[in-house]
C-alpha cells in the first residue's frame, strides 16, 4: 500500500518501487533518511526517483539550517538556477536559461496557487506571504512542465509548499536582525541594517478542524550603488536615489476534515506588501508603500481529485527614476490586476499497468496599467491528460500533453511531454525525455503604450534631449520551447547521484528592442545639428531610438549540463556538491547581442551538521561571469565572476522551546554584482532569536 493524493489505494508499481530512500538530488541536511514525496512534476504524489522531470528538494531541514533565510537565497544551491539580485528587494531566478531583471519562463507556484505577475510575465517574490520557518518543501522542476502546468512553466517550476496547521501547532515568535557592509572600495565603514520579526500560531481544536495564523515584517536598508562607469565602457552609472524595502505580510489558513475522512476543505487568504527598487528594461522603478498581493484560496479534496479556486489583487506604483514622460513630467507606472483561477485536478488507476492524471484550470484577468492602458482583461484555459504506462519492473513510460487557449493569442496551443524511465535496479533510474512548452505574451508585451525623454551627448556638456515612444505588439506569437534530456539518479549506500543533460530550443523569442530611429528626412523635434548627422550614427549603429517595441526573434539554442552529489557522511553530518555547465546560447536570424548571456560554470558545495542541540552549516558557491544587455539603451556590460561563501551556526535551549542562531553570507566580504546594473552586495551577518511557545 502507498499513500496517493491522502488515500490508500493499491499501488500499481508495488513491485517496482524501492523501498524508502532518500531521493537523489535531494539537497538536504539529511540525506539518507527517508524517501521524499512530490506533488509538482505529475500534479499528483509519486515518488521523486520516479518523476518525469529532473527535480531538486529544499526539505525542512535545509529551510532551517542555511545561511540564506529566504527562498531565494536558498535556490542559489540548486544546480541549473540563476539566481541574481539587483536591489534589497529585486531578486531574479531563471532554470537553464540566462537571468534578467524581469525573468518570465518560470512558474512559481505557492501550495500550487501560481504567484506568477500576468501583467509584467514576471514573478516579485516578495509576495510569498510567509516566513521560511512556514514551510515544508520546496520543490524545483528544472525543466519544461507546461505538459501539466500550461503556460509560463516553459523552463521552469518553484512549488512553495506550506506546513499544514496540524504540522506546526503551537507559537512562535521569530526575530532577525543583523548589519551588512556597504562601504565603498578604500572608504569609510558603513553599515546597512536589517530587521525582521514573524511570529505564528496554530492549532488543531479538535481531530477535524486546525487553523494558523502568521504575520511578519522585514526592514532592510538600501545596498551600495556602482559608481564610476560600465566595466568596458565610458558609459557612466546614472545617479538616482537608491531604496531598501519594506515588506509586511498576514497569512492564515483553516483546514477542516469532513467526517468521513475522504473530503477535505482549505481555506487560506493573506497579504504582502512592498517597496523598494524594480529594475526593468526601462530602467529602475520605485515600488511605493502600499504596493500589496492579497490572496484568497479555497481547496476542496476528496480521495483523489483535487478541486482548487483562488484570487489574487495586485494593487502597486512605481515611479520610474531615470526617465521622464515626452511632456518633461516624472513617469509614474500605476497598476492593478485581479486574477480569478479555477483548476481541476485527478488521477485513476487503469488496470494494473496505466496512472491516469487528467485536469484543467480556466483563468481570468482584469487589468488597470497606466502605462498599458489598451489592455483590460484576459481570459486563458486549458485542459492536460498524461498516462504513466508501468510496462514491467524496469521499464515505464510517460506520456501526456495539454492544449492551452488564450484570448490574446486566438489559437490553441499544445504542449506535449513524453518520458521513458528505465530501472537496472530499484535504486537507479535512467531517463530520456522530450517536452514542449511555452510563454504567452504578457499584457506589457502587447499593450505598452508610453513615451519618454531620451538624450545625446553633443559634447562641450551639451546634451539635447528627444522623445521616444515604447509600444507593445499586438502581433506577438508566444515563445515555444522544446526540450531533450537525459538524465540518471541513482543511490550507492549514503550517496545519492544525479545527472542531466539538456538541449532545447526557443522558438519566436520576445524581446524588448528598437525599432526605429530618427533620420535626416524625420528628425525629432528641434534637433540642432545638421540632419545628415543622424543618417551618419544609424550607420554607426547609434541611431537616435525613435521607437522600441516587443518583437519574436527567430531561434535560439542552450545547452547544458548538471551533476549533483548528496552524501550522508555520518548520522549527523551531510554535504552535497553540484556542478552546472551552460554553453552560450546560438542565435539565428538575429545577433548574439540582443541576448543576456548566462554564467558557463556554476559549482556549488556544502556540508552541514547536527549534533545534540548544535547545528552548522558552511557552504560555497562559484559563477562564473555573464554578460546583460537588458537595461536601458547603452547600459550593456560583463559581470566578473564571484564566489560566496557562507555559513552558520545555532544553538537550542535544554528544552527545545528557544532557538539563537548566527549567520553570514557572503563571509569573504567580496563586492559583487550579479547583475551588471545592479547593486554592490557585500557581507551581512545576522543574529536570530527564535521562542516556541
Amino acid at each position: 500500500m502507498v499513500l496517493l493524493a491522502g488515500a490508500a489505494v493499491p499501488s500499481v508499481a508495488q513491485s517496482t518501487d524501492p523501498p524508502p530512500q532518500t531521493p537523489p538530488a535531494v539537497v538536504s541536511s539529511t540525506a539518507g533518511d527517508d524517501d521524499i514525496v512530490v506533488v509538482t512534476a505529475s500534479r499528483r504524489e509519486e515518488q521523486l526517483l520516479n518523476a518525469p522531470a529532473t527535480m531538486t528538494v529544499l526539505t525542512e531541514e535545509v529551510l532551517a539550517t542555511g545561511p540564506g533565510q529566504s527562498v531565494t537565497e536558498l535556490l542559489r544551491i540548486v544546480p541549473g538556477l540563476n539566481t541574481i539580485q539587483t536591489s534589497a528587494r529585486d531578486v531574479n531566478v531563471t532554470s537553464r536559461g540566462a537571468t534578467s531583471t524581469l525573468s518570465d519562463s518560470m512558474l512559481v507556484l505557492f501550495d500550487g496557487r501560481s504567484i506568477y505577475q500576468d501583467f509584467f510575465g514576471s514573478v516579485l517574490w516578495d509576495f510569498l506571504p510567509v516566513d521560511t520557518t512556514e514551510i515544508k518543501q520546496v520543490e524545483v522542476i528544472r525543466g519544461p512542465a507546461s505538459a501539466v502546468w500550461g503556460a509560463n512553466a516553459m523552463t521552469g517550476v518553484v512549488n512553495v509548499v506550506s506546513r499544514t496547521p496540524r504540522e506546526m501547532q503551537g507559537t512562535s515568535l521569530s526575530i532577525r536582525f543583523g548589519q551588512f557592509d556597504r562601504s565603498a572600495t578604500g572608504g569609510k565603514f558603513d553599515g546597512g541594517g536589517l530587521f525582521s520579526i514573524n511570529a505564528t500560531h496554530a492549532r488543531a481544536t479538535s481531530d477535524r478542524f486546525a487553523y494558523k495564523l502568521s504575520g511578519g515584517f522585514l526592514a532592510h536598508e538600501a545596498f551600495l550603488r556602482p559608481t564610476g562607469t560600465i566595466p568596458g565602457t565610458s558609459t557612466p552609472y546614472p545617479p538616482f536615489a537608491n531604496s531598501g524595502t519594506r515588506q509586511p505580510k498576514l497569512d492564515a489558513r483553516v483546514d477542516y476534515d469532513i467526517p468521513d475522512r475522504q473530503q477535505k476543505l482549505v481555506f487560506a487568504g493573506g497579504i504582502s506588501g512592498t517597496e523598494g527598487i524594480i529594475h526593468t528594461g526601462l530602467g529602475p522603478l520605485d515600488a511605493q508603500r502600499g504596493s500589496t498581493m492579497k490572496y484568497g484560496r479555497m481547496t476542496y479534496t476528496r480521495d483523489r481529485l483535487k478541486l482548487q479556486a483562488f484570487v489574487n489583487a495586485l494593487d502597486g506604483n512605481a515611479p520610474v527614476l531615470l526617465l521622464a514622460g515626452a511632456d518633461g513630467h516624472p513617469l509614474d507606472f500605476r497598476f492593478e490586476n485581479q486574477v480569478y483561477d479555477v483548476e481541476v485536478s485527478d488521477f485513476r488507476l487503469i488496470g494494473a499497468r496505466h496512472v491516469l492524471s487528467y485536469g484543467g484550470n480556466y483563468r481570468h484577468n482584469n487589468f488597470d496599467l497606466s502605462f498599458a492602458p489598451g489592455g483590460k482583461r484576459r481570459d486563458e484555459g486549458g485542459v492536460y491528460l498524461q498516462d504513466q504506462i508501468l510496462l514491467s519492473e524496469r521499464y515505464r513510460w510517460i506520456v501526456g500533453a495539454r492544449v492551452d487557449r488564450f484570448d490574446v493569442l486566438k489559437k490553441a496551443v499544445l504542449s506535449p511531454r513524453t518520458a521513458f524511465l528505465i530501472k537496472p535496479r530499484p535504486n537507479h533510474t535512467f531517463r530520456v525525455s522530450f517536452n514542449r512548452a511555452f510563454r504567452a505574451p504578457s499584457m506589457v508585451n502587447t499593450f505598452l503604450h508610453t513615451s519618454f525623454l531620451n538624450q545625446i551627448d553633443l559634447g562641450a556638456g551639451a546634451a539635447f534631449f528627444f522623445p521616444t515612444i515604447a509600444l507593445g505588439n499586438a502581433q506577438l506569437r508566444e515563445e515555444r520551447l522544446s526540450a531533450y534530456e537525459a538524465g540518471y539518479i541513482g543511490k550507492f549506500r549514503r550517496t545519492t547521484l544525479g545527472a542531466a543533460l539538456y538541449e532545447s530550443h526557443t522558438r519566436n523569442l520576445i524581446q524588448f528592442t528598437q525599432a526605429a530611429a530618427y533620420t535626416s528626412t524625420v528628425p525629432p523635434p528641434g534637433w540642432p545639428l545638421p540632419p545628415s548627422f543622424l543618417d551618419a550614427l544609424i550607420a554607426q549603429g547609434r541611431g537616435l531610438p525613435s521607437r522600441f517595441t516587443y518583437r519574436n526573434f527567430d531561434h535560439v539554442t542552450d545547452r547544458g549540463l548538471e551533476l549533483s552529489a548528496d552524501t550522508l557522511v555520518t548520522a549527523a553530518i551531510s554535504a552535497f556538491a553540484n556542478y552546472s555547465w551552460q554553453a552560450k546560447p546560438r542565435p539565428a536570424g538575429f545577433d548574439l547581442s540582443e541576448l543576456n548571456l548566462p554564467p558557463a560554470h556554476r559549482f556549488n558545495l556544502g556540508v552541514s551538521g547536527t549534533r545534540g542541540r548544535y547545528f552548522a552549516h558552511m557552504s560555497a558557491s562559484f559563477v562564473d561571469s555573464a554578460f546583460w544587455q537588458d537595461v536601458l539603451p547603452g547600459y550593456q556590460g560583463t559581470t566578473s565572476a564571484y564566489t560566496l561563501v557562507d555559513g552558520g551556526i545555532g544553538v537550542r535551549s535544554i528544552d527545545r522551546k528557544m532557538t539563537v542562531a548566527f549567520r553570514g553570507k557572503n563571509l569573504l566580504n567580496k563586492p559583487i554584482q550579479q547583475h551588471i546594473f545592479g547593486d554592490i552586495i557585500r557581507r551581512t551577518v545576522t543574529g536570530e532569536v527564535r521562542f516556541d511557545f
